[in-house]
């Protein structure tokens, strides 16, 4: 069902039998306008200095072995070097047939399977979700779900990380404000956690305790705030629908003495350097541009030590794929990771880090204004209250992630053809309604399965090649772990669709056998939709 790679390996046969088994290896690609073909393929020029030949006469060549393949209705050749593909209706017909045929049409592109790794969120239990976090919980769970679909055995991963100074002064802070609320005196510390949930949990830990807490027992503290921030967390995801396989806990990586083993091995081995009473890693020796430090002066261990072991207990875990899903503020410390990794003996090739750039929201055409530090910042919550799961989904997934995303409140809730989650709902809603009608006219979706695709409408044909690029989307999105290239093709198929019934009318008593063949087309557009909006994690109504 992937197009574009069956494309390929037909015409490398082609191009081995004309031009010899050393010719440069074709690409094949899209034209930009679609006169010029389903499909094109730039050889010619490409191979023109290696085969010591006109890009023309190459063409020329390369369309007379083409010619007359059933795959193809016509094969032209374009100046200044190119070959146009047009796939045959019969083609079309017999892959449209195999879609047609399986009720989850990831069914047609199953991979070979893979037991792969997916890590994301991770957000440290200091506060409530953000934004950010929202995006990266999107991304990850979406892919995860992809991957899933396509036949890999997945595992879905939260590192939680519950060590170190962050959890100290989390502990601080949430004393602090225990013993504001029981009338005793207090500090709160410098860099504490200002947000009124700290406050929350306060009163909820003297509701329960009591105002007899040792103020001393700072560990009871962080546990407190620990325990109630992940459960707020745990419910935020909930909301979104995400969910997680495993949690793995940073502090038994200290427990266990997993950290304290990488640093020693990394002293073994001469990777570190003293320098004003830290702990550096000998980064500039193995490429990079610094020597990030490993243990601070005052003893305690930066985030790249427990990481470099949490990924060798991943290595461990057999993955053949290892996904973080990192904000762009990591970076740096990723890179220093698989270097560490690296140096230590351990194989990284199986370790991507899918790195997403920040998240703006505007309200009204404006930035709105946030910072965490100031517990001053929309919530996931927040945004999840106001726009719902769908929209949100939607929206964190629309743009490739390393690009900034800028998340128009306002389009986010309009309901209009403007919003691409309205547009792309509204399609599937109105399919539903299309199948409602045909049932209540006596049509049967047995009828529909057994009947041959109509395509004698141009709407429909355009409908039909925009069905089968599918794969080559899928294709191209799996490779480079990313799912907002699917959602932009469904928008599009969902234009097409639109397109196609303005010109059409799909349900007609009097033609029986024409109402089934673009009923069938219909399911078949309906199916696509469904599977990869559900797929993502996004609803497919059938009624809006």
């Amino acid at each position: 069902m992937f197009i574009r790679r069956r494309l390929k390996l037909d015409i490398a046969d082609a191009v081995k039998a004309t031009f010899g088994p050393d010719a440069p290896e074709p690409v094949i690609g899209f034209p930009r306008e679609a006169a010029h073909g389903d499909y094109a393929t730039n050889f010619p020029l490409k191979a023109a200095k290696a085969l010591g030949r006109a890009p023309m006469e190459i063409a020329g060549d390369l369309e007379r072995a083409l010619a007359g393949r059933s795959i193809f209705s016509a094969v032209t050749k374009a100046k200044p070097g190119f070959v146009n593909l047009f796939l045959a209706p019969a083609f079309i017909e017999e892959r449209l047939e195999k879609i047609a045929g399986g009720a989850d049409v990831f069914s047609h592109y199953r991979e070979t399977p893979k037991k792969i790794n997916v890590e994301f969120v991770s957000a440290n239990p200091t506060g409530p979700l953000t934004v950010g976090h929202g995006r990266n919980a999107c991304l990850g769970d979406s892919l995860a779900r992809l991957l899933k679909a396509v036949g890999h055995d997945v595992t879905r991963e939260y590192y939680f990380n519950n060590a170190g100074r962050q959890m100290k002064i989390l502990g601080e802070s949430l004393r602090a404000r225990f013993l504001e609320e029981a009338g005793k005196p207090s500090e709160f510390p410098e860099e504490g956690y200002v947000g009124e949930y700290i406050r929350e949990i306060a009163r909820d830990v003297l509701r329960e305790r009591g105002p007899g807490i040792d103020p001393a027992d700072l560990d009871l503290f962080r546990r407190a705030a620990e325990k109630s921030i992940f459960d707020m967390i745990r419910k935020t995801l909930d909301r979104l629908g995400v969910a997680f396989d495993v949690y793995f806990n940073e502090d038994q990586l200290y427990k266990n003495g997993e950290v304290t083993a990488v640093l020693k091995e990394l002293e073994t081995r001469g990777l570190t350097q003293p320098e004003d009473g830290a702990i550096l890693f000998r980064g500039e020796a193995q490429g990079l541009p610094k020597n990030p430090v490993l243990v601070k002066k005052t003893g305690e261990p930066t985030y790249r030590l427990p990481d470099v072991a949490y990924h060798i207990d991943k290595l461990r875990r057999k993955f053949d794929l290892i996904i973080d899903v990192l904000g762009a503020d990591h970076i740096d410390e990723h890179r220093e990771v698989l270097a560490i990794l690296k140096s230590l003996g351990h194989p990284t090739a199986a370790i991507r880090g899918i790195i997403y750039q920040f998240v703006t929201l505007v309200r009204d055409g404006k930035p709105v204004k946030m910072s965490t530090r100031k517990a001053e910042y929309v919530t996931l919550d927040d945004l999840l209250e106001e726009v719902g799961p769908d929209v949100a989904r939607f929206f964190f997934l629309s743009r490739k992630s390393d690009t900034h995303l800028e998340f128009d409140l306002a389009l986010a809730k309009a309901e209009s053809n403007e919003n691409p989650v309205y547009y792309v709902q509204y399609a599937h809603a109105r399919l539903a309604g299309i199948f409602r009608t045909a049932a209540e006219q006596g049509f049967s979706m047995d009828g529909v399965r057994t009947s041959r695709v109509d395509l004698s409408n141009p709407s429909a044909l355009t409908l039909a090649k925009k069905i089968l690029s599918l794969g080559d989307v899928l294709e191209s999105e799996l490779a480079e772990l990313e799912v907002g290239g699917i959602l932009w093709y469904i928008r599009e198929l969902a234009e097409a669709f639109h397109v196609y019934y303005t010109d059409v009318r799909v349900v007609e008593s009097a033609d029986r056998e024409g109402t089934l063949g673009r009923l069938k087309l219909c399911l078949i557009v309906q199916t696509i939709i469904s599977s990869v909006l559900t797929t993502l994690g996004i609803r497919a109504p059938e009624r809006m």
